[in-house]
């Protein structure tokens, strides 16, 4: 029975292979934009806050909802009520390049909350002190805020990249690749529970070795 085991996966090793990749190439993708789009968000829906050093409670309130609205989406109707628009940017919307679209439109409200969390918990003396010493807002932010919160906004971006190889998983019920895709189409479509085990051990490895990775940065940032 072992041996048998052994032989299937052999025989599958190439769509494994390609599944994972996918998964984290998606996933490696998704992150970073999000990130680029999030952590800016996140920074200016806490500097608009109210008493904070850009006080501006209109737009905060303007980007507080549209942030909450779209972290009220579940993924899967987010990402096929965005298949016009993922079309519009990737020419399809289907595989892997396509779902990092909707990947990242979800991602990127829980990486500005993350983040918005993160620097609300830098001690405010510092941000004072800087302020009286005659630092500008992008200063604060590039020296202050964002260097004292950096240890917590890697943990909370290593979460990030563990929800979006969830939200990922669930892509590829509708074809969006990487080992979600596999693990219906080899493994629930055909009942192979082989695949399905194999699989789900692999995004558990994936797990794991993100999150450690994530406390090892946080843990070398952290000036404390």
């Amino acid at each position: 029975m072992p041996n048998d085991v052994f032989t299937h996966l052999a025989t599958l090793s190439p769509e494994l292979i390609k599944a994972t990749w996918e998964t984290l190439y998606m996933t490696v993708v998704s992150v970073l934009f999000a990130s680029l789009l999030g952590i800016p968000l996140g920074v200016i829906l806490v500097v608009t806050d109210k008493g904070h050093i850009k006080e501006s409670l209109k737009l905060n309130q303007i980007l507080g909802s549209i942030v909450n609205v779209l972290r009220s989406f579940p993924f899967l109707i987010l990402m096929l009520a965005l298949g016009p628009f993922t079309r519009l940017v990737v020419g399809t919307t289907i595989g892997t390049t396509a779902t990092i679209v909707p990947l990242t439109i979800a991602a990127a409200p829980f990486v500005a909350r993350l983040v918005e969390t993160s620097l609300k918990e830098v001690n405010w003396g510092v941000v004072e002190a800087s302020l009286a010493m005659g630092a500008s807002t992008w200063q604060i932010i590039r020296k202050v805020l964002l260097p004292e919160a950096m240890p917590s906004i890697i943990l909370g971006t290593t979460i990030t990249t563990i929800t979006i190889i969830g939200y990922s998983t669930m892509a590829g019920v509708i074809g969006g690749g990487g080992l979600g895709d596999l693990a219906v189409r080899y493994g629930h479509m055909r009942f192979d529970y082989v695949v399905m085990v194999t699989t789900v051990i692999i995004l558990v490895v994936i797990v794991q070795v993100i999150q450690s990775l994530g406390n090892l940065f946080a843990a070398k940032f952290n000036k404390n």
